[in-house]
């Protein structure tokens, strides 16, 4: 009996290690048929992260990996999408570039998002801080009853301020800016002219007929629709605005007419000057238009003897300052 007993207590025995071996040995079959992937991710500050990884999805990756996106952050293939073999993973801020190569690469399937990652370039960051001149305005007082020549009172003197921007670079080209603090270091100083006699605004009073035209010699574009005109000569007091909300109250660009404002070519002029007329401005030659613009705006503080020239930053439309300008109006 008892041998009976032991011969079937060897036999379970016998049993219980052939099924652990069969387990094992199944275990080890399952395991060499998971492939594991190499993969490398490559964060938005640009660090790099290889990981071994059987999964094949991208949010499961980043979740295996402890990576977790931030609001701004995207991800490029998508959190959905399934990767193989030496595929990368790109986390990236949302910034405009990088929306135009996700919107790029879903158009065209022929080109691959490492080949697009490849040619982009990030967009850089900087804090600017410049110390720019502020203009000093010309105060005139009239001395009518008293001959003789214009006569500065006082003289005028610019002020200065520090203004810190956050610019945004592209290969070294600067995208954007944007102001965050500004400090006047200097207030600037009037300058006071006496003139012998009162101003007359009306603008048939202020203007003469050219002796010539300066549209014949040119080869602007402007110049040639006014070839067959002839121009009134007027003096105008004029300064510069750029599309920032210190100077529009918006920061789109577009423009009283409907068109979006051009640098050295878009004038503010007052409600005598209609939308389209031409005004060349010799002392602006030397500018990228050769002195040729074209009346496409209108401001609150624009009058009839002033214009404002469009520029494309803040601080070009500060260091144009103010100035008395000789003006040839091509009415249309």
């Amino acid at each position: 009996m008892i041998e009976n007993e032991k011969a079937s207590l060897s036999i379970k025995r016998i049993a219980g290690i052939a099924i652990l071996l069969i387990f094992i040995c199944g275990v080890g079959v399952m395991a060499a048929n998971v492939k594991v992937n190499h993969v490398k991710i490559v964060l938005s500050n640009h660090y790099e992260m290889n990981v071994l990884t059987t999964k094949t999805k991208v949010s499961d990756i980043l979740e295996e990996s402890h990576v977790a996106l931030l609001p701004e952050e995207n991800v490029v293939p998508n959190m959905d999408s399934q990767i193989s073999e030496n595929r990368t993973i790109t986390i990236t801020k949302t910034l405009e570039e990088g929306q135009d190569v996700i919107k790029l690469a879903e158009a065209n399937s022929e080109v691959s998002m490492e080949q697009l990652l490849g040619d982009y370039t990030p967009v850089i960051e900087k804090v600017i801080t410049e110390t720019v001149e502020i203009p000093f305005e010309t105060i005139t007082k009239d001395s009518s009853g008293i001959d003789g020549t214009s006569k500065i009172l006082t003289k005028g003197k610019n002020g200065l301020k520090e203004i810190t921007y956050r610019a945004k670079f592209k290969n070294n080209i600067e995208m954007e800016r944007t102001v965050l603090s500004e400090t006047i270091i200097k207030n600037p100083v009037n300058q006071v002219v006496q003139v012998n006699k009162k101003t007359v605004t009306s603008r048939s009073s202020v203007e003469r007929t050219a002796s010539t035209n300066p549209a014949t010699t040119s080869a602007n574009h402007l110049a040639q629709k006014v070839a067959g005109k002839t121009p009134m000569v007027k003096n105008f007091n004029t300064s510069a605005y750029c599309a920032c909300v210190k100077c529009c109250g918006k920061t789109n660009g577009i423009t009283s007419s409907g068109v979006k404002a051009s640098s050295w070519c878009t004038l503010a002029a007052g409600k005598a000057y209609p939308v389209g007329t031409i005004i060349y401005i010799p002392a602006l030659s030397n500018k990228p238009n050769g002195g040729w613009f074209i009346v496409q705006d209108r401001g609150g503080a624009i009058s009839n003897n002033k214009l404002d020239v469009y520029m494309g930053t803040h601080s070009q439309a500060l260091q144009f300052g103010r100035k008395n300008l000789e003006c040839y109006v091509y009415y249309m």
